[in-house]
């Protein structure tokens, strides 16, 4: 009989902004957030409680404005405005599924999301709802995977899940070098130092190495791994 119980009982997903647009070169596509709505969907059936925080890359990335020129705080800004826009994109698509959801951002736009209030949101979680953290930390020059990392500590979760389009972490990039190791667990001590990990950026696993919070790494474009990860199944690497 399968183990249906989650090993988790409470985590954040994080999602890049390339991986909202799914087979496009730009933007969101609909059919892929579709797809991610109903791997949230069936593993939030577990049981779990899950926070998603999504990056904003899809649509305009921060630092890259700034190195075309453009003033670095307005640069993130826009990058943060970004992170919303595909917040109530996966919002959108949740409820079409009849997945109810409530989008929080860091700063306030009252016409679409509630502010983000800690004790709010776990309760939501509490009540069974999907938690999407938009906006970032609302604060220039912190990437969203340190917001993840903050936002993970804040409302209690017991791992980071770092969805990515690879099957968990490597000694080099495997689409570079076929002789790549794959590592099923190493410590967040060894991925801060390694400069050849680069999965979040150092700011971000100096925040979970300082308050021990686990990061489990796995593909998202298998369909049902998501669910698996929370069920503690191996298939990516974990980070702890």
């Amino acid at each position: 009989m399968i183990n249906e119980k989650p090993k988790y009982k409470r985590i954040l997903l994080k999602l890049s902004g390339e991986s909202m647009m799914g087979k496009k070169d730009f933007g969101i596509d609909p059919d892929f957030i579709f797809y991610l709505g109903n791997e949230i969907k069936e593993a939030r059936k577990t049981g779990v409680e899950i926070v998603v925080v999504v990056g904003g890359g899809n649509i305009f990335r921060g630092v890259a404005g700034s190195k075309e020129g453009m003033d670095r705080t307005t640069a993130d800004y826009m990058g943060m405005l970004a992170t919303i826009f595909n917040g109530m994109a996966l919002q959108d698509a949740l409820e079409r599924i009849n997945v109810t959801s409530r989008l929080q951002t860091a700063f306030e736009i009252k016409e679409i999301a509630e502010p983000f209030i800690r004790k709010r949101a776990i309760r939501h979680l509490e009540k069974s709802r999907i938690v999407i953290a938009g906006g970032g930390t609302g604060l220039p020059f912190i990437t969203t995977d340190t917001a993840a990392a903050m936002r993970a500590l804040e409302l209690n979760c017991e791992a980071i899940f770092k969805a990515t389009g690879v099957d968990g972490v490597y000694s080099k990039d495997p689409k570079k070098d076929k002789n790549a190791k794959k590592y099923e667990r190493i410590t967040l001590e060894e991925a801060f130092k390694s400069d050849d990990i680069g999965i979040m950026d150092n700011s971000a696993i100096d925040l979970c190495r300082s308050n021990t919070m686990s990061v489990v790494v796995f593909n998202i474009y298998n369909s049902g791994n998501l669910k698996r990860a929370v069920l503690g199944d191996n298939i990516g690497t974990l980070i702890e």
